[in-house]
């Protein structure tokens, strides 16, 4: 017989995640969140995943709500539990990534007077999240009908506004009385609002009046509709489509490896490739050079197109068009001519001649990181969900072509802490095998993403390990401080075989680069269990091979 949770409130919030198609749900060990993992883990409907760490938990979940495409609910027991969400919520708020988050809390009037595993948790994530909500507690007068109103509410926003909403539960004792028959609620009438989007004429006429249109596409997923949109534009060389590895674009005429091609621009290039209109799609681009540059350009117009986010990135915004991508040029399309450019050209030009450069420092350079990235796109099977971690593993996924995959990134709030719980959250919900490349500092910082029952045996991580964060070697600054070993990239002598092991990973090492290609061929193919690849570059000065890179694209 199964026994449900007897709070009124927890039985409403299980009704309504069914009702919303809300079926995952990450749960924390605790007992003031008890009722919430008794009840749910009883409900036929929800899938329940139990994962130790709270931080990593929530990127876990972040992980898995990239993967479906959908909210993902998390819950904590009260206090620093709720605090050490934030990480995981600061990233979906900026990736617009839906998590309900779901925190256990103290009766109202237990806080501020020292009980224990009691903070401020009312609003505790109200700068980084789409939505703050309080339940009332059991007792209350009219709290099942206000509850039902309030979990409502935040689903929908979660909804609407793709993004993370906080809903806070304060939860009397006793905590773990429980019934076997649910009452009956209510039919929902939904009411989710999507918002519209009305085509301006004066946009066609902006586009058909600049000379020099330029989009630059940062931080999305994978879209065959925007893809087939933006292979119209650039059909006759009308415009010229910046795009990054995590842009998931991958026609052959938009321009990739944008630092490739700008990384030495001087003052007389800035104005040379400056564009008169800019058009931005999608979140947060990795280059900080493209960000300089366009700053320099001053671009007359420029047009920022998304459903939430409208940030003045460039210092030139002239129009937030609140719609997605794919609704904005299927109307565009109808309105605008599509001539060839010479702006095309002169960008075509200067790609022809830093790809071959390219080409030619490649054949010249030996085993290091920057090798490991140029040989991995080869070796990848196709349809691979690619998962990079952030500082120097993005910066160099960035100067290569993975075109069979698609890339993820937490270039949210860009911070190294939940790249590897994010993967796994991913690899959980994926029928696609999913491979993490990561840096050695990231791994071992977020090791407990891979503390839990649920890793697919296809699942592989490939970690290079340069003996510290090597990131900071490459970046102008550091390097001129004596705090650069110790304390900013903290080098160190750790491997991760014995957390391979620890975990129930399979363990390779490799530290040559004719060993790293003969494992690759193998180390992607069925095994009863995940697996690990440490590829040992601490004898390489990796800094300095990317360095020269750079300067031989001159």
């Amino acid at each position: 017989m199964k026994q449900f949770s007897a709070k009124r409130s927890i039985q409403i919030l299980g009704y309504l995640l069914k009702e919303y198609g809300i079926y995952d749900v990450i749960i924390s060990p605790g007992s003031r969140n008890a009722p919430l993992a008794i009840h749910f883990s009883e409900m036929d409907e929800l899938n329940c995943y139990s994962i130790v760490d709270e931080r990593s938990a929530a990127f876990v979940a972040l992980g898995m709500a990239k993967s479906l495409k959908k909210p993902v609910a998390v819950s904590c027991t009260s206090g620093s539990a709720a605090a050490n969400y934030y990480p995981a919520v600061t990233e979906a708020f900026f990736q617009n990534t839906p998590l309900l988050i779901l925190t256990a809390d103290r009766p109202t009037d237990y806080v501020d007077i020292f009980d224990g595993q009691t903070i401020r948790q009312k609003d505790l994530y109200q700068q980084h999240s789409y939505g703050d909500f309080q339940l009332l507690e059991d007792s209350q007068e009219n709290a099942d009908e206000e509850n039902f109103s309030i979990i409502k509410k935040a689903i929908e926003v979660c909804f609407e506004k793709q993004g993370p909403v906080h809903i806070n539960i304060p939860l009397e004792e006793p905590l773990y009385q429980l019934v076997s028959e649910l009452p009956k609620f209510s039919p929902v009438e939904k009411t989710i609002r999507y918002s519209q989007f009305e085509f301006s004429p004066n946009l066609a006429a902006e586009w058909n009046t600049s000379k020099r249109i330029m989009i630059l596409v940062g931080t999305r997923d994978y879209s065959e509709e925007l893809e087939m949109q933006l292979s119209q534009l650039v059909k006759n060389h009308s415009v010229v489509i910046l795009k990054e590895a995590n842009s998931n674009l991958r026609h052959e005429k938009f321009f990739g490896h944008i630092d490739r091609y700008i990384f030495n621009f001087t003052e007389e290039d800035f104005k040379l490739y400056a564009p008169d209109l800019l058009i931005t799609v999608g979140q947060n681009v990795v280059s900080k050079k493209v960000k300089q540059f366009l700053r320099k350009a001053k671009p007359a117009n420029h047009w920022h197109i998304d459903e939430v986010w409208h940030p003045d990135t460039y210092f030139a915004l002239t129009e937030k068009i609140k719609t997605s991508p794919e609704k904005f040029f299927a109307k565009l399309l109808n309105f605008i001519k599509l001539e060839p450019s010479p702006y095309f050209n002169l960008w075509d030009v200067l790609r022809d001649k830093k790809d071959l450069k390219h080409a030619e420092y490649c054949l010249a350079t030996g085993f290091s990181d920057f090798k490991l990235f140029e040989i991995l796109p080869g070796k990848l099977p196709k349809n691979v969900n690619l998962h990079i971690s952030n500082s120097s593993a993005i910066r160099y996924a960035q100067l290569f072509d993975f075109p069979h995959n698609s890339i993820y990134c937490n270039r949210g709030t860009s911070g190294i802490d939940g790249s590897t719980s994010t993967a796994m959250g991913y690899a959980m919900k994926s029928a696609e095998q999913t491979v993490l490349v990561t840096g050695d500092i990231s791994f071992f910082y977020d090791i407990n993403g891979l503390w839990n029952n649920y890793i697919p045996p296809y699942t592989r991580i490939i970690v290079f390990n340069n003996g510290g964060g090597d990131i900071f070697k490459i970046i102008p600054g550091p390097s001129t401080t004596k705090a650069l070993d110790e304390f900013i990239m903290t080098k160190h002598h750790k491997n991760t075989e014995h957390l391979a092991k620890h975990f129930g990973f399979g363990y390779t090492k490799v530290d040559d680069e004719e060993t790293l290609i003969r494992v690759l061929d193998n180390f992607f193919k069925h095994d009863e269990r995940p697996k690990i690849l440490e590829v040992d570059t601490t004898e390489i000065e990796n800094a300095e091979i990317l360095k020269q890179y750079f300067t031989f694209l001159k």
